[in-house]
């Protein structure tokens, strides 16, 4: 039978273990995350998810609170249109957060970034353009499109010295949505290294209507494969959502997809950005305790874990300090929600927003539990402590599991005491 290892992925002449591991913000795919990948031979993701914030967490920058200050008299205004964000500070927290990480890059895989065009920031295109060209500065290895069609992504970086150099790669759900992406960037004559096919049992936002159960990854993945060969296209297809095995990547292995992306059983590793007590949550989660919902301002359905403390929590709207998902316009449909709700209850001390959450300020406070679907699961890959609390496992033995395990096997760590462990 064959394994993970059996098979490699392919850049040019470059080849590398066939795991990528996803881009989960607000930093839960750490550097630490992600070089750990690059050093055991495989691809690992950063995100530019809230990068300012992130910054300001590992390097001890002050953007956000310089930015609040900025803009603190706008705090009860409905109106965000002025709340803009600093492009030269951006681009200096996305070169430290990338710099530094590539600095500190061992072995023969790589790191990439995921940037998410959904974080619109009050500018859509000037800080997408800012966030794409200061990673490729800062000497990523690649960088991949999320959370929206991109349609005009490739063409904000294609006079930079690195646009043919780096790779780059799109996440789509659909067939249509690869095409619509090809169709628009084919003036560039620059073809994506690599499609990242994510399924409906992925985790956080995803690329399917309320209707997402009547999808399915494999099936996609095919319809992909053949509209690639019918096109006499070669690039690298790496399915995502739902692999929760060695067993189950080799099956898409075995199809003809050049690598898997996995994140869900990296959640509960050391190098995981989540804090331990939110891991320990996601190992305790029943199947029934994991729900879609659309309380995302984003408009994307999104899973995560019911028992977040994000669901209802009617937080005063933070833009001031963060505003990442503001439109052109300085509009939040949470900022929406949370103006409903203060109409219908302008004396209450305490309030509750139910449709929408402010998805900034939870993210950051890793108060919003975004999950894939096989999250359930985690419980089985590790060992429980007496006092009922998990094992947390390391990046590298979750990442040796995929790679070697074979008839659905999952390696259990070595057990480690709890007094150990703290």
């Amino acid at each position: 039978m064959k394994r993970v290892d059996d098979f490699r992925l392919r850049f040019g002449k470059k080849e590398l273990v066939p795991i990528m591991i996803g881009g989960m913000g607000v930093d839960i795919s750490t550097a630490d995350l992600a070089l750990e990948a690059a050093r055991l031979g495989g691809v690992g993701h950063i995100s530019d998810a809230m990068i300012n914030t992130v910054t300001d967490r590992r390097y001890k920058t002050k953007q956000v609170k310089e930015k609040l200050q900025q803009y603190k008299h706008n705090v009860a205004n409905p109106d965000k249109s002025e709340v803009q964000f600093d492009l030269g500070r951006l681009e200096e927290a996305t070169k430290l957060h990338v710099g530094k990480t590539m600095e500190a890059k061992r072995g023969d895989g790589l790191v990439f970034i995921n940037c998410m065009e959904k974080l619109t920031m009050n500018a859509p295109k000037e800080t997408l353009r800012v966030r794409l060209t200061a990673a490729l500065d800062a000497g990523i290895d690649g960088i991949t499109l999320a959370a929206g069609l991109h349609l005009g992504s490739m063409g904000l970086i294609e006079d930079h010295p690195r646009f043919r150099d780096a790779k780059l790669g799109i996440i789509v759900s659909s067939v249509r949505a690869l095409q619509l992406f090809l169709r628009k960037n084919a003036k560039l004559n620059r073809l994506p290294d690599y499609v990242v096919v994510e399924g409906p049992l992925a985790g956080g936002h995803l690329g399917f209507g309320m209707d997402w159960a009547q999808y399915d990854l494999a099936t996609i993945v095919a319809e992909i494969r053949q509209f690639m060969l019918d096109e006499h296209l070669d690039i690298p297809i790496i399915p995502a959502g739902g692999i929760f095995t060695g067993t189950d990547a080799v099956s898409f292995l075995e199809a003809g997809a050049a690598a898997v992306q996995v994140a869900t059983r990296f959640t509960v590793s050391t190098e995981c950005g989540l804090p331990a007590n939110v891991q320990q949550e996601y190992f305790k989660a029943s199947e029934d305790n994991i729900e879609v919902n659309q309380i995302s301002p984003t408009g994307y359905p999104m899973r995560m874990l019911k028992n977040s403390p994000s669901i209802g929590a009617g937080i005063r709207p933070n833009c001031e300090a963060y505003g990442y998902l503001l439109d052109a316009k300085g509009n939040c449909s949470y900022i929406e929600a949370y103006n409903r709700v203060i109409a219908i209850e302008p004396d209450a001390k305490r309030i509750k927003v139910m449709d929408k959450t402010c998805l900034c300020t939870h993210m950051r406070n890793f108060d919003c539990w975004t999950c894939g679907h096989y999250t359930y699961r985690l419980k089985d890959t590790s060992h429980k402590h007496e006092d009922g609390s998990y094992q947390i496992l390391s990046a590298e033995h979750i990442f040796h599991d995929y790679q070697y395990s074979t008839d659905n096997k999952i390696a259990l760590p070595a057990r480690v005491a709890l007094e150990l462990a703290k």
